[in-house]
Parts: C-alpha cells; sequence; structure tokens
C-alpha cells in the first residue's frame, strides 16, 4: 500500500480536488494506496462580505454593516473601546472612508486598506490595522490646485474630493476605485472621473472630464440645450455603480445660479459617458444636494431627491411636469431606450410654497427599503425620504404619487415624528427605521405590516445641524449597534443598543479627552469594518476599535497578534494562507503554529502503517504545539474520499495529548483497496 500525505484549505466536495487526490490512487490501485491530510473547515463566505463600498454600506444606501463578529454591546463600552488612534491627512474628509479586506499591496501580501478622500484632491490608502501608510495619490492635473470655495461657505476652504467614491472589487486585477475630483488652473475648473487600482492608486486609464449637454431652455442654456458648467457644480452626493454604470449627480455651490439637476453616468469599463439626464431641463434650481448620493435597487432603477427648484405644476395627461422640470421631487429614474429618463416622481402639494421659503425635501436622501408584505400579503417596494419640512415620506416605488395641488397621494406620510429638518440619511435594520433630524434626538421607528409605526425609542442626546446619519453594526440580526457622529467643535462618536436607543453604550466624552479626535465635520457618517470604527474629521479619521483583548476569543486574539486584527479577514481570514505554503490559518492556528512562517505538511502531519496484535492499520500522527481551546479536532476515515465518518467504530484513539494526536484506522489494510484519513479542524 503507497502512502501518501496532503494538506488542504477547506473540506468540499469540489470535483477538481477530489480527482486530484483519487489521480494516484488510479495510478496504483493495484498495489493500493493510503492518504493522510488535515482540512480547515471554513466560512466559504467572501472576507469582502466585511466590505465598506460606497456611501452607507450598499446600494439602497441602509447603513447597515451586517458582519461585525467582533463589536457587540457587550464590549463597546467606555472600559473596554475606545479611540486608538487618529490618521492624520492633507485635508477635510467629507467622504465616508471606505474599507476593503484583503487587498494584495506590493511586498506585503494581503492588507485590510481604509481608502481615504480628502479636500485637497488627495487619496489615501491606509493599513486599515495601523497608523501605516501604503500610499497617496493626488488627483490633481499639472499646474493644479483644489477648487476654491466658489463663494459658498458649504464646502471650504477648498474643493477637492466631496463625493463618497465607490469601489468595485471584480472590476480590473485588484479592484478599481471610482472618484471625482474637482480642481483648477488658473480661472479653468475641472471636474474629473477617476478610475484607480485598488492596490496600487493609478489610474487605469486616463481620468475622464466631465462633460454634457442635454435638450433644454433652462439655467445655463444655450441653442436649445442646458450646458454643464464645471465651475458651477459640485459633486456632493456619493457615487452609485449599478449594473455597470458609475452614477454622478451635482450640487450647485449654495443656490449661486446658473444651475439645474444633473445626473451623469459613465461605464464603469471605459469611463465613456453611458447616460445623461437633467431633471429641470427648462427651469431653475433642482439639483441634487443630498449627502448620500443616488440610491440604487435591483432591477437597476434609481432613486434622488432633487432640491428647491422649478416643478411644473402643469402636468400631462399621464401626471408628469409637462416641461420635464421635476424641481423638490424624489424621482425614480430607469433606463428606457439605453437613455436615462424618469419612470415616475412624487413631489408635495406644497412644492411651490416651499420652494419660495428653501423649505425642500433635497435636503434629505432617498433609503430603498427591503421588500414587505403588507397586512393583505403583499409585496411592497419602498422608498423612504424626508426633508427641511421634517415630514416623513413613505413611496411605493410602483406608483410614488406624483403631484397633485391639494393632497399627498403617497403610500404613506408621518407627520409629526421628528421636530427638525433633515440634511443627513435615515438608516435601516431588522425591520426598524432610524432618523436623526437637526437639534432632534435619533430615533427608532419599526415597519408593521409595510407601514412605518410610531416611536419606540429615542436617545437622550440630540444633534446639532446637521443633525446624524447613523449606521449600524450587527452579527446578522444580533448584537445590533446604532453608531452616530456629533458635529460640533470637538467631534464626537456615540454608540447605543439598536434594539433600544435610550440604552447609551459608549460615547467619546465618557473618559475625558482620551477618545477625543478633532474637529467635527457636517458631511460624516461613522464607516464600521472588522472591530473598527471610522470617523472623518476636518483633518483626518478618527479610529476607534478594542482597547483590550479580554473580550475576544482565543483564536480572535491569535488573529490580533499576529495579524492585527481579530476579525475573520483578509490574512487573518481561516482559509488565508499568507505564509504562501498552502496550509490556512486555521489549521496552523490549531496546532500552534505561527502563520507568517512556512512549513510543509510533513513538519506536522504524519502516515504510517502500524500493527495491532498482527494485524496491520493506517495511521495518522499529528504534532501541534498546543491544543487550542476553542476548535474541534475531529478524525475521519473515507475508502472513496467522498463518504466520511468519525464514528469510533471505524477509528482507535492512540495518544490524545496536548501537543500530540496518533488515530488509527478500525480496518485492516488487507481488506481495502484504498483508505483515506484526515484531521479535520473546525470552530464551534
Amino acid at each position: 500500500m503507497k502512502l501518501i500525505l496532503h494538506a488542504t484549505p477547506a473540506v468540499r466536495q469540489e470535483p477538481e480536488l477530489i480527482d486530484a487526490l483519487l489521480r494516484p490512487w488510479r495510478s496504483f490501485n493495484s498495489c493500493g494506496l493510503a492518504i493522510v491530510f488535515a482540512s480547515a473547515t471554513v466560512s466559504l463566505t467572501s472576507a469582502q462580505s466585511t466590505d465598506v463600498l460606497t456611501y452607507h454600506n450598499d446600494n439602497a444606501k441602509t447603513g447597515q454593516q451586517l458582519h461585525e463578529e467582533i463589536l457587540t454591546p457587550a464590549n463597546v463600552t467606555a472600559a473596554k473601546f475606545g479611540k486608538l488612534w487618529v490618521l492624520n491627512v492633507d485635508g477635510k474628509v467629507d467622504a465616508q472612508p471606505l474599507y476593503a479586506a484583503g487587498v494584495p499591496i506590493a511586498g506585503k501580501g494581503l492588507r485590510n486598506v481604509l481608502f481615504v478622500a480628502t479636500e485637497h484632491d488627495s487619496v489615501y490608502a491606509f493599513d486599515a490595522d495601523s497608523t501605516n501608510v501604503f500610499g497617496r495619490v493626488s488627483l490633481l492635473g499639472a499646474g493644479e490646485t483644489p477648487s476654491d470655495n466658489r463663494s459658498c461657505f458649504q464646502v471650504m476652504p477648498e474643493i477637492g474630493v466631496t463625493a463618497t467614491p465607490v469601489i468595485d472589487r471584480q472590476l480590473g486585477t485588484n479592484g478599481t476605485l471610482f472618484v471625482v475630483a474637482m480642481s483648477k488652473l488658473g480661472t479653468r475648473y475641472f471636474q474629473r472621473l477617476h478610475a484607480l487600482d485598488l492596490a496600487t492608486g493609478n489610474d487605469l486609464s486616463a481620468p475622464t472630464t466631465i462633460t454634457a449637454t442635454y435638450p433644454g431652455t433652462g439655467d445655463g442654456s444655450s441653442g436649445g440645450r442646458v450646458i454643464f458648467d464645471p465651475a458651477q457644480y459640485k459633486e456632493r452626493t456619493g457615487l452609485l455603480l449599478l449594473k455597470g454604470v458609475v452614477y454622478t449627480s451635482w450640487a450647485s455651490h449654495c443656490d449661486r445660479r446658473p444651475y439645474t439637476g444633473w445626473i451623469i453616468g459613465y461605464d464603469a469599463q471605459t469611463l465613456a459617458q453611458a447616460s445623461v439626464i437633467n431633471i429641470i431641463p427648462n427651469g431653475n434650481s433642482g439639483s441634487i444636494w443630498m449627502p448620500a448620493g443616488l440610491a440604487g435597487d435591483n432591477a437597476g432603477n434609481v432613486y434622488c431627491i432633487s432640491g428647491n427648484g422649478t416643478l411644473d405644476t402643469t402636468l400631462t395627461p399621464a401626471g408628469f411636469p409637462i416641461n420635464g422640470d421635476f424641481g423638490n421631487s424624489m424621482v425614480k429614474l430607469g433606463i428606457t431606450n439605453s437613455a436615462l429618463a424618469v419612470m415616475d416622481y412624487f413631489a408635495p402639494s406644497n412644492t411651490v410654497s416651499e420652494n419660495s421659503i428653501d423649505q425642500d425635501l433635497g435636503s434629505g436622501g432617498a433609503l430603498v427599503l427591503p421588500e414587505m408584505l403588507d397586512q393583505n400579503n403583499q409585496l411592497r417596494r419602498l422608498v423612504v425620504g424626508a426633508g427641511k419640512d421634517s415630514r416623513i415620506y413613505l413611496l411605493d416605488t410602483v406608483d410614488m404619487g406624483k403631484f397633485h395641488t391639494n393632497t399627498n397621494a403617497v403610500y404613506q406620510q408621518v407627520n409629526g415624528a421628528i421636530t427638525g429638518g433633515v440634511w443627513g440619511m435615515p438608516a435601516y435594520f431588522s425591520g426598524t427605521l432610524y432618523y436623526g433630524a437637526v437639534g432632534d434626538r435619533i430615533k427608532a421607528f419599526p415597519f408593521q405590516n409595510a407601514r412605518l409605526g410610531a416611536r419606540s425609542s429615542q436617545t437622550a442626546s440630540t444633534f446639532v445641524y446637521p443633525g446624524a446619519t447613523p449606521s449600524i453594526s450587527a452579527n446578522g440580526t444580533s448584537n445590533g449597534i446604532l453608531w452616530a457622529a456629533r458635529n460640533t467643535t470637538t467631534a464626537g462618536l456615540h454608540a447605543y443598543a439598536a434594539t433600544n436607543l435610550a440604552v447609551e453604550l459608549f460615547n467619546s466624552d465618557q473618559s475625558g479627552t482620551r477618545d477625543h479626535f478633532g474637529a467635527g465635520n457636517k458631511f460624516i457618517t461613522p464607516t464600521i469594518a472588522s472591530a473598527r470604527v471610522y470617523i472623518g474629521t476636518t483633518s483626518g479619521v478618527g479610529v476607534f476599535g478594542l482597547l483590550d483583548q479580554s473580550s475576544l476569543t482565543p483564536l480572535q486574539a491569535w488573529r490580533d497578534n499576529h495579524f492585527g486584527n481579530p476579525s475573520n479577514v483578509g490574512a487573518g481570514e481561516n482559509g488565508a494562507s499568507p505564509a504562501g505554503d498552502g496550509i490556512p490559518n486555521l489549521i496552523k492556528y490549531a496546532l500552534g503554529l505561527d502563520p507568517m512562517t512556512p512549513t510543509t505538511s510533513s513538519a506536522f502531519l504524519s502516515g504510517s502503517i502500524v500493527e495491532d496484535s498482527g494485524q496491520k492499520y493506517l495511521a495518522m500522527t499529528v504534532s501541534r504545539s498546543a491544543e487550542a481551546p476553542d476548535i474541534n479536532y475531529t478524525v475521519e476515515v473515507s475508502s472513496d474520499l467522498l463518504t466520511w465518518t468519525s464514528d469510533p467504530a471505524e477509528l482507535v484513539i492512540l495518544v490524545d495529548t496536548p501537543t500530540q494526536l496518533v488515530v488509527r484506522d478500525n480496518t485492516r489494510v488487507q481488506d481495502v483497496t484504498a483508505r483515506f484519513l484526515r484531521l479535520r479542524v473546525s470552530t464551534p
């Protein structure tokens, strides 16, 4: 009987793995074959599920991170959780920091990376688990500077990158980060879309200069077409990547006319312009202010809320504005004949009066809710939004309500639930919607039968302008935490139990100045990823996490010691092999080996033919430095690599100590043609 040793990263019934192991058996089946190998049962869920690749976590803009295994209500306390460090950058951080796990960095292997864009037109790639900088790229052309503030107080003192970028992990060799940068050269202004290699920061192709025209006679038009003037706009809203198109949407500098409502899409592969629409083509104003940016649904529809601007109150027979002007409206866009088009909309009945006093709906953002069943068991696809008038509008995406002079024909309108205007985004988690209006408490509103119910809880603290845009971390539906940044002179971070906002778990003032991290910044929402919380400021990013390992499992502490992060991601992921030897981390942890030191399976695994009472049996010997307390060790036997058993009747344990495990088969060698033993290690 021929004996072969093998190590494999996961227990999988994959044809290629089985074939690779059976191939030598087929070659030697005349004399028999025994194979001994170790395997690790690891989650096949990609570590990228922990990534934060777009504003508020997903295209629906829910703000929920549902793969947080480390941070819980039990350990997010001032005693165990706090500021770890501050990452300093060269300008304001108005864009939400983004996170990608396991990015291949030259000379460093897989690393978890935090991407930070600044108003100085820089994009930084930080080690997400330390203060190290992997790289910084400038988005400025030769001789250019970031834009001045265009005589507007909203983004000061310079305008570079305001909108949150978006990342595609699948596009390009290492993934691609899309970002829009504003710059100037003399008196000329530029808006450019860049596609950066996620690992190197290099432009994957020449950046595309944003230009556009659209049929219309509105503000800034010439010859029957409105013209996009890069000096008159800033890309304030986060980028949306949907079905291969990168969508941009544009706000004005304060209310300095001429400006209108532009939404421009670019092919993610080529950066060629894919589609363009102006939703105020024959009027004025009505740009896209909402900081969250465009939202998208699974069908490829795009949702936005326009600011104060022209709404044609004379309607077509289908109920649409006769001149195509959708000011102060929630708009649903789709692709018709390869072009963006308005599919449906809603405008409040008092839009004209709201426009006259700058009380627009477009200060807040649209959130696409998950599908729900109403009281009649009918499936509802809903989108929610609120603005300066403190009303929450819940719209059915099949029929959003359009415009009526005497009523709002919407699915549900909630008055008086919030007491301030909304300048940010709500969050959604586990059947509950969370709003943080200006000067108001953050409030939780549960859904029942696809309708928004009464407030279930609220925070004790109120939040000054622009209110709070909460984010959620949870492990599935458990351990939900609501996080909120406070825009005060000294910035604040608050954490609440998502199931009861009256329970404040942590705030950055509880330990004096220990957890202070810089000055407040109005655009910011917290980014939660892999046991860390990242919050942008006027000069950097505050990084929060656990202050010690007291609440970690032994496996999490092992990851923290070796990789700087206790989470099952990147180089520390259970199935990763950072040493390049093909032996996964979980096996090395289970056997007490250094994950960064290359080894071979023969160093810890050996097979032999042993005699017992004159009979020969296949045996496996496993050497380990120590027995991990939170690992299951299971020896299994098979005759075909398809059916495995750990039945005690099939195996005999000869030695089981902290440093050695010896197990033999209970079937005699002479009775089989082929026999396989494996040690399977798994987490409970």
